[in-house]
């Protein structure tokens, strides 16, 4: 596919000129169908000629956006405080659970060290309520102690494991608070954004931190309800950049939504890309060619070497310095790599004339254009 965008987006304006008047000077020359052995040859320039090639070539669908990371979190913060500790920066990598920074929350802080306390309180009552209990029982079997008075000891020591189990749900409840103080990466990945400095001032919900990863990206494009329908989860993706031409690379088809929106009527779809080698910068706009069917091994040329005849199409071959008209027959075309696909009619490695809206008669003798 590289080639195939190569060489069918080149051609300076300067060569086409210059093959268009060199055909205007052999039309004043003969103005004639067949090719006069008389007229000077036509100059060609190295974009006017590409050679067919063979590619993979079937049905796809063509989606575009921005490749973003796919895991994308933002790390708020959950008490109101003083942002205290901050050990990271944008760029930075972070492992799953690590503190990145700390939230001063006196109020928080100091509520579950109270609930700590009072825990230790319970625990030291229900000690006494049970050692009470435990002589009830003894003075109760002697027929020493009241029935209302074991029953109050048995009631004591109830009440003390009550105490002592709403003791410790209050300071698991402060404890979770006071935990919610430090901020922890969700995931293995790396910082891409810091909202705030050591210091400052934050509420509850206020972003802190971005965490992204980036080894995974995705595309979130859209697509009609009619190629929506040829899109299953698992398909091929072909990526390519406009910041990195000339470089393709593959993913798959990651998620289809199940419903069109209303608004555009158009579904959307999800592909993904793995990038553990960090070879491709997230955030950049790209363009994903989706296969949808079988493709095949085929010979293409650019789109612009195909000519519309009066019955078939056909292309202008350049062989040993002669033009021959060959009828040919097409195929799929793929408008992204500008090129169409030739079933029959033409071999790989054949050359062709690419210029469009120049025609040339049938044995016109051409000639490169020299270097100056």
């Amino acid at each position: 596919m590289t080639t195939l965008l190569a060489f069918a987006r080149r051609g300076p304006e300067a060569a086409r000129f210059l093959l268009v008047a060199t055909l205007a000077s052999a039309a004043a020359c003969g103005g004639k169908t067949a090719a006069d052995n008389t007229a000077p040859p036509v100059v060609l320039g190295p974009a006017d000629v590409a050679a067919a090639v063979t590619a993979d070539v079937g049905p796809s669908v063509v989606v575009s956006g921005v490749l973003d990371p796919a895991d994308v979190v933002r790390v708020r913060a959950q008490v109101a405080g003083t942002l205290r500790d901050v050990r990271v920066d944008r760029g930075a990598r972070v492992s799953r659970g690590e503190v990145m920074a700390r939230i001063e929350a006196q109020g928080v802080t100091t509520g579950a060290e109270g609930a700590r306390a009072n825990v230790a309180s319970a625990e030291a009552a229900l000690a006494v309520a049970a050692q009470r209990l435990e002589g009830s029982k003894k003075l109760s079997a002697a027929g020493a102690l009241s029935v209302i008075d074991f029953k109050t000891a048995q009631a004591g020591y109830d009440a003390a494991v009550a105490q002592l189990a709403a003791a410790r749900a209050a300071s698991a409840s402060a404890s979770e608070a006071a935990g919610r103080t430090n901020l922890k990466a969700p995931f293995d990945g790396w910082v891409s954004e810091r909202a705030a400095e050591a210091g400052e001032s934050v509420k509850a919900e206020d972003p802190v931190f971005t965490v992204v990863d980036p080894r995974i990206l995705e595309l979130k494009g859209q697509v009609g309800t009619v190629d929506a329908a040829k899109v299953r989860v698992g398909q091929v993706v072909t990526f390519t950049l406009d910041a990195m031409p000339g470089q393709a690379f593959k993913g798959t088809v990651a998620r289809v939504d199940p419903v069109a929106s209303a608004a555009t009527r158009q579904v959307g779809v999800f592909a993904r890309l793995n990038n553990a080698g960090g070879k491709v910068v997230a955030g950049q706009f790209a363009h994903g060619r989706i296969r949808t069917g079988a493709t095949a091994q085929t010979v293409v040329v650019p789109v612009n070497a195909v000519r519309t005849g009066e019955k078939d199409p056909y292309v202008l071959v350049v062989d040993g310095g002669v033009v021959h008209r060959r009828p040919v027959v097409t195929g799929a075309r793929d408008e992204d790599a500008g090129v169409i696909a030739i079933t029959s009619g033409l071999k790989a490695g054949e050359r062709v004339v690419v210029t469009a809206g120049v025609e040339m008669a049938d044995g016109t003798k051409v000639a490169a254009a020299r270097e100056k």
